[in-house]
């Protein structure tokens, strides 16, 4: 599905002549993959996400058995 994409950027880019152009879709290329998740995500979502693997360190979990159970009584299911 993407080699063909992959292929025709391939082509574009070997057929070009512009310095220029050449060095935009390197840095796009780079800073892609320099790029982290982490980073990109809201600050209220790491808090969380930080909050959330500090409480499973302590051992502090619900199992998803419990969770299920709960989700059910509540809302009929």
């Amino acid at each position: 599905m993407y080699r063909l994409k992959k292929l025709e950027l391939v082509q574009l880019i070997l057929n070009t002549n512009k310095p220029t152009l050449l060095e935009k879709i390197s840095q796009l290329l780079k800073q892609e993959k320099e790029a982290d998740w982490w980073d990109e995500i809201p600050e209220s979502v790491q808090e969380s996400i930080e909050i959330a693997i500090g409480q499973a360190n302590r051992d502090e979990k619900i199992p998803h058995s419990a969770v299920l159970k709960e989700a059910r009584a509540k809302y009929g299911l």
